[in-house]
């Protein structure tokens, strides 16, 4: 009830502002979709979020200027949370069941359809309680371990979930190999679009494709600014599904949403951003994920803190728990001394866009700094280039190192500017 009480009082903020901007989901225009599926064979590409009409996410500000910690602290809710249900508008899978849509299948990414799992945990497909639909679990198969029967189930797939704007995010990824398979079988695809709520800046590095995976499969900036109906014609015009494929491809924009604008959702994306501080600062700490450092996964604020049992020196402390959606976090129940990003100002985050600065402060807090990345490339993976590390390990400044993707950064701007659905500002 205290949670439901909570996101009321964003609602109640949010719409007596000044700068708020209505902002309809590509999911509520009915009349753009519905007739692209009468009398045939449905599949859904969806998680949690795939509510249609939220009522507290619609509320977008433009510029940013009307978004307070009020509004960013709040912690994200879950659909199936009972006490929390009458803030949240119902599921696509049911509204299109309701609406008399032959629904054959739901296909689930990472974290799985109701979004619980771990990050890489491994999720077996099931059925659907409420409908009786099939579950399919993509995340960890690879394109040619979806079978022939999953795909012969279906005459579209309707895609409707929500990103964050990140290229080591893997919802995109998990359509870009739907997206393939859809287009060798022929099938339509259509993505019923979200605001990107990353998606007022463009930062870092395009991927050097050395290190393509499965946390970074396209050519893209680190942060690309792109929603994901952007990112699918995108993918399509510039031939990324390979072997000559074409999707037969149909995106339903949002209606009043542009590139300038910070969106609040109110459902966790997945399990470990809480919050959309969590969210905005996603882009900067979750590259401690390739470290030996912990960014807080096991407690409440994940991506909002990070520290390592030897960073003794640091005043601020944390404990990590085994907790739904980090059920063996890096050092579990030890205590680990770090920084508290909780109370940064929102408009210095969103200034600095991707911050090294934090990757550099724990580096020489440190005992051993060659240890810091451990013996994997992981960090690699994230970043998407291999000079950021030796730079790190040199000590040079973060905007020395941000200088050397500035071009990089104008150059995928030119780029994506063909497939933009939204205006920039």
């Amino acid at each position: 009830m205290r949670k439901l009480c909570l996101l009321l009082a964003v609602f109640a903020c949010l719409s007596c502002s000044p700068g708020r901007k209505v902002v309809t989901l590509g999911d509520e225009r009915f009349g753009e979709y519905l007739p692209l599926l009468e009398g045939r064979r449905v599949a859904i590409l969806s998680n949690q979020s795939g509510i249609v009409g939220d009522k507290v996410y619609n509320w977008c500000l433009e510029g940013g200027s009307e978004v307070t910690p009020e509004t960013v602290g709040v912690p994200f809710g879950h659909p199936s949370d009972t006490a929390n249900a009458v803030a949240y508008g119902p599921h696509l899978l049911d509204v299109l069941i309701d609406k008399g849509i032959d629904v054959r299948a739901v296909f689930s990414p990472e974290h799985g359809f109701r979004g619980a799992a771990d990050a890489g945990e491994h999720v077996s497909s099931s059925v659907d309680d409420k409908t009786g639909v099939p579950i399919i679990s993509l995340y960890g198969r690879g394109r040619e371990a979806v079978s022939d029967a999953d795909m012969d189930r279906f005459d579209v797939l309707v895609v409707d979930i929500q990103d964050v704007g990140l290229r080591y995010y893997t919802y995109y990824v998990t359509m870009l190999r739907m997206m393939m398979l859809c287009a060798a079988n022929g099938k339509q695809v259509i993505v019923l679009d979200r605001p990107n709520p990353n998606g007022f800046y463009v930062d870092g590095p395009i991927l050097d494709m050395q290190y393509k995976s499965g946390i970074g499969a396209l050519p893209i900036a680190m942060v690309h600014g792109m929603t994901m109906g952007e990112l699918a014609l995108m993918i399509n015009g510039e031939g990324w599904l390979g072997d000559g494929l074409h999707c037969d491809l149909t995106v339903i924009p949002c209606k009043g949403y542009n590139h300038s604008m910070h969106c609040t959702l109110v459902i966790a994306p997945s399990p470990n951003l809480k919050d959309m501080r969590s969210i905005y600062l996603y882009s900067s700490t979750c590259f401690f994920e390739g470290t030996i450092v912990t960014a807080g996964r096991g407690t409440s604020f994940p991506f909002e803190v990070y520290g390592h049992p030897q960073m003794a020196d640091r005043g601020f402390s944390f404990i990590p728990r085994s907790i739904p959606g980090a059920k063996n976090p890096r050092y579990l129940d030890q205590i680990c001394y770090g920084v508290d990003l909780r109370y940064k100002p929102l408009d210095e985050i969103w200034r600095e866009q991707i911050n090294l600065d934090y990757m550099l402060d724990a580096i020489r807090h440190m005992p051993d700094s060659l240890a810091f990345f451990g013996p994997t490339n992981h960090f690699e993976l994230q970043i998407g280039v291999s000079y950021v590390r030796d730079m790190l390990l040199a000590g040079r400044s973060a905007s020395e190192i941000k200088a050397c993707w500035a071009s990089d950064v104008e150059a995928f701007k030119v780029l994506r500017r063909p497939y933009l659905l939204y205006p920039e500002q």
